[in-house]
Formats: C-alpha cells, structure tokens, sequence
C-alpha cells in the first residue's frame, strides 16, 4: 500500500528500542538490506556519490539523481527508507520541492541539513553552515510541504565541527522547536557529548546517532545508544566501504592469477545472484502473461527468502 512505509517508521519510532539502518545506494543494495532481515534502509547520499559518480560526499550529487535512486530502490523494497535529503538542494522553496519530489518517489523520511551548498560529508573539514533561522525556516518548509502527515522530518545540524558543542545544542533545540520530528546533532567526538545530547534531548523526540567507521563519533553498540534514547542508529557507508575492500582483493586476485577461482568461495556464482535478484520470480511472472514463453527451467538453486525484499 503506498504510504504504508512512512506509518510503518513511525511505528518503529515509538518503541524502546534502536533501529539499526544500514546505508544503501541503489536497488541491489536496497534488497539486501531488506533480505537480511532489516525494518528499514538508509539512501546515502556519501554512497551515491562514491557509487554512481566515483567521487566524495562535497555536494556534487543533484536533487534529481536522488529522486531517481528513491524510486528504483522503492519499486524493489517495501520496508521504510530514511532519504539523506542534503540541504533540501537550495532555500526554503527549493526544500519544498525537494520534499514533494521524494515523497512521490518513496521517502518515508527526508533529513534536512544546516549546511551551506554545495554541502560536504559531516566527518570532513572545512564545513560551512547556514544561519539558524533560515534553517528554523527550512524546517517549517518540509513540514507544510509533506503531503502525509507520517512523512518524518529529520532535522540534522553540522555545528559540532563549526560553532562548537554548546551552539550544536542550541541549534538543535531551534529545531526541535520548529516542529523536527527527529534530531540528528552530527559527529559528536566523545561518549561524553553522547550522552549530553541524549540528557538534553531524549524523551522529548527520537533522536539519530551516525556510526562511521573511523569517522569523529566514537563506534558505539546500538543497545547502548537505545538505552540513551536514540531511536534511529545509522550505518551509511558500511556497506560501500565493504564492498569496494572486497572488490579490490579480488580484482588484485584476478590481475595476479589470470582467473577467479582462487576466489571463488568469497563471491556468488552466476546462479547464487540470480537468486538474490528474483531472476525465478521474473520469468514466471513473465509465463503468466505471454503464452507463447515456454515455461522457464533455469535452475538456480534454493535459497531462503528473508526481509520483504521485491
């Protein structure tokens, strides 16, 4: 049912526990999440950028290639899809749009950030941010634009690394106050500022928590960071950062042994993908309404279907 994933996150917003939310970037990535057993994913818009344009999170990915990966991954998944909306891609009129836009194409959750455009990743320097007020306005934007109601706002700020710890915190309460309806208080760099955000904050609104792998915010377990009020916990290049350190010993395996055998017990055959992909599922579907497709006998091997991947 359209809409169902935006009340289905608010739902899981209500509980006592953290959600943990792998990063994804396209449709394959999106299903293994929802495979593995994952209430909800992540679009990165760090991983779009590393995936699709080879290149860092310094604000070069657009509004429309976003839109475009919402929707490829949405017709493939059902489970709730937090989108990492940058800065709305311009001003408060550019942040409606933005919100219309990743609402159609299946967001059930758009963050909104107080940098400055072109924007870069939270665990870089040389960040810039935006005055509080016009982001209070952002907030307010998103808000009457959404056409569902469970469509949550998620209100991140960059301060830490700008202003300092004690302007992230007012910053945060500005939005809260605006009507955020999750705070994201970006990169803290101690367990001691953890837990002030979570002292400050937790109770009042969901909070996020970003867990980069050597990034500023110290790896904390999601049990800990739930017992600390913080109800969405993400992993956003996890995935990527695995894939492309798995791709590059095998590709050196590759140039080095002049074939993949030497790998072959840490990739799937050709068979194994197509099971992941759904090939079976297609082609039968494809017998239903074409008479003149003989019936498919691909053998593909079986395989346990987990999470609500389509």
């Amino acid at each position: 049912m359209l809409g169902e994933h935006a009340r289905e996150l608010r739902a899981l917003l209500t509980g006592t526990t953290s959600i943990i939310v792998p990063g994804v970037y396209d449709a394959l990535s999106g299903a293994l999440v929802a495979e593995a057993g994952f209430s909800a994913a992540y679009l990165s818009g760090a991983s779009i950028a590393y995936t699709k344009l080879g290149r860092p999170d310094i604000g070069l990915v657009s509004a429309p290639e976003v839109a475009d990966t919402i929707a490829h991954i949405r017709e493939r998944i059902d489970i709730p899809l937090i989108v990492d909306s940058d800065t709305g891609f311009g001003n408060a009129l550019n942040v409606q749009r933005t919100v219309r836009v990743f609402e159609r194409a299946g967001a059930s959750a758009l963050q909104l950030e107080d940098q400055v455009m072109p924007k870069r990743c939270g665990h870089l320097s040389g960040k810039n941010l935006i005055s509080r007020d016009e982001m209070v306005g952002k907030i307010r934007a998103a808000l009457d634009a959404r056409a569902d109601q469970n469509t949550a706002i998620i209100a991140r700020t960059d301060a830490i690394a700008v202003e300092g710890f004690e302007a992230a915190l007012a910053r945060a309460e500005a939005y809260a106050e605006a009507g955020a309806d999750v705070l994201f208080i970006e990169a803290p760099n101690s367990t001691e500022q953890i837990q002030r955000i979570s002292r400050t904050f937790a109770g009042r609104l969901p909070l996020m928590a970003n867990m980069v792998e050597g990034g500023a915010t110290p790896i904390t377990s999601a049990d800990t960071l739930a017992a600390q009020g913080f109800r969405i916990v993400i992993y956003p290049g996890a995935m990527v950062r695995a894939v492309v350190w798995t791709a590059q010993r095998m590709l050196a395996s590759l140039r080095e042994n002049g074939t993949t055998a030497q790998y072959r017990d840490r990739m799937l055959d050709i068979g194994g993908l197509n099971e992941v992909i759904g090939t079976r599922d297609l082609l039968k579907a494809g017998e239903r309404y074409d008479p003149r497709i003989e019936p498919a006998s691909v053998t593909l091997g079986e395989r346990p279907h987990a999470g609500r991947a389509r």
